[in-house]
């Protein structure tokens, strides 16, 4: 049957989750999309300044050092204690990378009429642009709406960079895997689930996947990553949970009743 919140149950065992080993983290600056490092190196500039306007601060490190991008992501998830705030921000940095004409005619003109195509077509552009974001990526076969297979519409993050880094399961859901599902379903027309697998490190893009209600539940009861750098008191920031009565859920992500 669906989880429901009530189902979840804590153990010992479930409070936190370990994650890839430290040992074999990738060389993430060695990384580089099919484009090249000087292009990873622009789009990492651009997208740090579209964040950096929409959070409204920035960080003093340069424009094309990553954890430049870290800092104003920790700033985003620090600033606001309502998740939707930060769902609403991090939506609005990804549109703002586009001409605001582009996201509604690629619905009516190619998501609509052509879904496994323009799948296709956005599954390659993620990996060509988004590389650097996220680390080494293929091409993938993936599950799409109707229960079928979808060719070359998936895109497989093999150890994503930016939870990595971020070392912190609520960011990773709220910062970019909701934020970039809403983006693709409500402005470009064309319905996205992300799976990531915070064991491995993985996630899975699966263009032309509508998310189901228990797919989002159960990336959001995900524990707690133990290298998580706020040593759980982001988790008392976003939630209404007392100390005294701890939960295995990030902070970011309290459970909510999701209709089935």
């Amino acid at each position: 049957s669906p989880l429901q919140p009530s189902s979840i149950v804590v153990t010992s065992k479930s409070l936190t989750i370990d994650g890839p080993p430290l040992d074999t983290k990738p060389d993430y600056e060695n990384i580089h999309g099919p484009l090249g490092k000087d292009i990873d190196k622009l789009f990492l500039s651009i997208f740090r300044t579209k964040m950096a306007e929409k959070v409204g601060v920035d960080s003093k490190l340069d424009k094309t050092d990553y954890q430049g991008l870290m800092e104003l992501t920790s700033a985003l998830n620090a600033r606001y204690s309502d998740r939707r705030e930060v769902h609403k921000i991090a939506k609005a940095v990804l549109v703002s990378l586009f001409p605001g004409w582009m996201p509604p005619w690629f619905g009516v003109l190619f998501s609509r009429p052509f879904p496994g195509f323009s799948s296709r077509l956005n599954a390659w552009a993620t990996f060509i642009a988004g590389t650097w974001l996220m680390g080494e990526c293929e091409i993938n076969d993936c599950e799409i709406d109707g229960g079928g297979i979808g060719k070359n519409q998936g895109l497989l993050v093999k150890r994503c960079r930016f939870l990595e880094e971020a070392g912190c399961a609520s960011v990773c859901v709220n910062s970019c895997k909701i934020p970039t599902q809403n983006f693709f379903a409500e402005d470009m027309g064309l319905p996205l689930t992300m799976t990531p697998d915070y064991e491995t490190g993985e996630c899975q893009f699966s263009f032309g996947k509508t998310p189901t209600a228990a797919g989002e539940l159960e990336a959001s009861k995900t524990p707690c990553l133990s290298r998580c750098p706020s040593s759980g008191q982001m988790r008392l920031w976003h939630s209404k949970v007392q100390p005294s009565n701890p939960v295995a859920q990030c902070s970011l992500m309290d459970v909510e009743e999701v209709p089935m």
